[in-house]
């Protein structure tokens, strides 16, 4: 027990030693040091700087569609992408019926996994305040439940009453952009605004969504009104339209997605031979979609980035075989005096590993500067993890061993005479 103790206490110093000795390298040619630690530097930056955007690129995607339910199954006319190994039959696609609000109220009654669903339609509508319109943003007009299933967040005021859902009361909620641009600094809770040519009193502001790339229905600039009340003002039936479904939480999602299948099929009277006349598009198609290029963009940094680290590599190796060069005499004395193979071996490892963390850390230290340059932007917030700190680190020190390896090897294995008379 004794001597493992002193062997592994001999080991740390002799780690330390190389570490010293390593950076004492460095003074001896600067341009050369600089070169070498140069290119590690710029590989790390290279792979560390795409893992943390596209973390950043990633969340930004993935908030974008979880903000309006991950599970949630939306009944639509066209389908996000075609059944695999098809192409986008676009054409047929167009042919096929809007979902209904009869539809809606059949899945509502019948389906026995579902745990919230909601009928939407979509229209263009020049919403005035006084002297002040907004042109730029779109109706959404939707039953009671979509507030469930959107994740609405009202900011100011409140989401409708089940009452003025249901009874085609004429009040909106605002997004928060459109809020802006009607009333500036003026509070719009309970004033009347113009929706067309229809008047409606202002019951909410919705909370600022932010910038997302993926904005599937940009609450910021967008108008919600119940389903009734827009069946006052607008030709409801020949409006874009769609059905969402909230399926309850446990249930088995291929189940759930069967039987909305087998009820839709019912209602519309589809013969067993006829294809399906609608589609069942699920946000976690488009999320699959997303990981699937993001794991493409990182196979890229690790290319660009892998460069940059093989020139480093080169270089630290070239440092180590000088040193090596060097070192030779005392390489000898050391082994005249009994040190083992493997503690030269040890020692020229250690030195290359900390050499190439030094790279690594100055490659961190860049990303470090990238990040704090692009902090406090909401569309694209970066962040340098501890993680990607960690495989940095790690990548480099692997670097500095693999390129260390060769010239540990030979010193380790240098005659002790030849080496003492060597100079």
């Amino acid at each position: 027990m004794i001597k493992l103790y002193r062997r592994i206490t001999m080991i740390i110093k002799l780690i330390f030693e190389s570490i010293r000795f390593a950076f004492g390298s460095l003074k001896g040619d600067k341009f050369r040091t600089f070169l070498s630690l140069f290119g590690v530097s710029i590989g790390i930056f290279s792979i560390v700087t795409v893992f943390t955007a596209v973390g950043a690129l990633q969340k930004n995607v993935e908030s974008g569609l979880n903000s309006f339910g991950g599970n949630t199954v939306y009944v639509q006319q066209f389908p996000f992408a075609p059944p695999e190994g098809e192409e986008y039959k676009w054409w047929e696609y167009m042919n096929r019926p809007m979902p209904k609000y009869e539809e809606y109220l059949f899945l509502k009654s019948q389906s026995k996994t579902i745990a919230a669903t909601s009928f939407v339609v979509f229209t263009n509508r020049t919403v005035t305040y006084k002297r002040a319109s907004f042109n730029s943003g779109f109706i959404t007009a939707a039953t009671y439940e979509w507030g469930e299933i959107a994740n609405i967040e009202i900011d100011r005021g409140r989401y409708f009453s089940q009452f003025e859902a249901q009874s085609s009361t004429p009040v909106v909620i605002l997004g928060n952009e459109v809020a802006n641009a009607l009333f500036g600094f003026e509070n719009p809770i309970n004033k009347v605004i113009k929706v067309g040519n229809a008047n409606a009193r202002v019951i909410g502001v919705q909370k600022k969504a932010g910038e997302s790339i993926v904005n599937i229905f940009d609450t910021d600039n967008s108008i919600l009104i119940s389903y009734t009340f827009a069946s006052t003002i607008m030709n409801v039936k020949r409006t874009e339209s769609m059905i969402c479904i909230k399926p309850i939480d446990g249930v088995d999602r291929d189940e759930s997605i069967q039987e909305m299948r087998q009820l839709l099929r019912s209602i519309r009277r589809l013969k067993p031979k006829q294809n399906d006349n609608f589609a069942l598009n699920e946000m976690t198609f488009l999320l699959s979609q997303t990981k699937a290029i993001f794991g493409g963009i990182n196979l890229a940094g690790w290319i660009i980035g892998g460069f940059s680290i093989l020139i480093g590599g080169f270089g630290i190796a070239n440092i180590m075989f000088v040193s090596v060069k060097e070192r030779t005499n005392l390489i000898g004395i050391q082994k005249a005096l009994g040190a083992k193979k493997y503690i030269i071996l040890t020692q020229f490892l250690a030195e290359a590993a900390a050499l190439a963390l030094a790279g690594g850390a100055i490659g961190i230290l860049m990303v470090l500067g990238v990040v704090l340059a692009l902090h406090g932007n909401e569309s694209f917030p970066m962040e340098l993890t501890g993680y990607n700190v960690f495989r940095g680190l790690f990548i480099s020190s692997i670097i500095g061993i693999v390129a260390g390896l060769l010239p540990a090897y030979t010193a380790a294995n240098l005659n002790p005479v030849e080496a003492i008379n060597s100079k």
